[in-house]
C-alpha cells in the first residue's frame, strides 16, 4: 500500500522558485524604481522630521502627520514632472 504521507523529494520543490530566487527577479525587474522610491521616502521623512522638531518644534503631533501625508501628492507630482522633463529632453 503506498503511503500517501510520504514526504516530497528534494526535485518536487526545485519546481517552485525560493523567496531569494523570486526577490531577486522582482529587483531585476524595478529594482531601479524601487530604489527611487525608497530614497524619495527617506528624504521626505527626514525632511517633515526635521522640519517639525526644528522649525515648529511648539506645533502638535498633527502637524507632523500633515507633513507626511503631504508627501503623496509631493511624491507623485516630482515623478511626474521627471517623466515630462525626460520627454521634452529626448525631443
Amino acid at each position: 500500500m503506498p503511503d500517501s504521507d510520504a514526504a516530497e523529494t528534494p526535485d518536487d520543490q526545485s519546481t517552485d522558485p525560493s523567496v531569494a530566487d523570486r526577490a531577486r527577479t522582482v529587483l531585476s525587474e524595478n529594482g531601479t524604481g524601487m530604489l527611487q522610491d525608497l530614497l524619495f521616502a527617506f528624504a521626505w521623512v527626514g525632511l517633515a522630521s526635521l522640519l517639525y522638531e526644528f522649525a515648529f518644534p511648539t506645533a502638535p503631533q498633527w502637524v507632523l502627520y500633515m507633513f507626511m501625508l503631504a508627501g503623496i501628492p509631493a511624491y507623485f507630482g516630482f515623478f511626474i514632472s521627471l517623466d515630462i522633463a525626460r520627454e521634452r529632453s529626448a525631443r
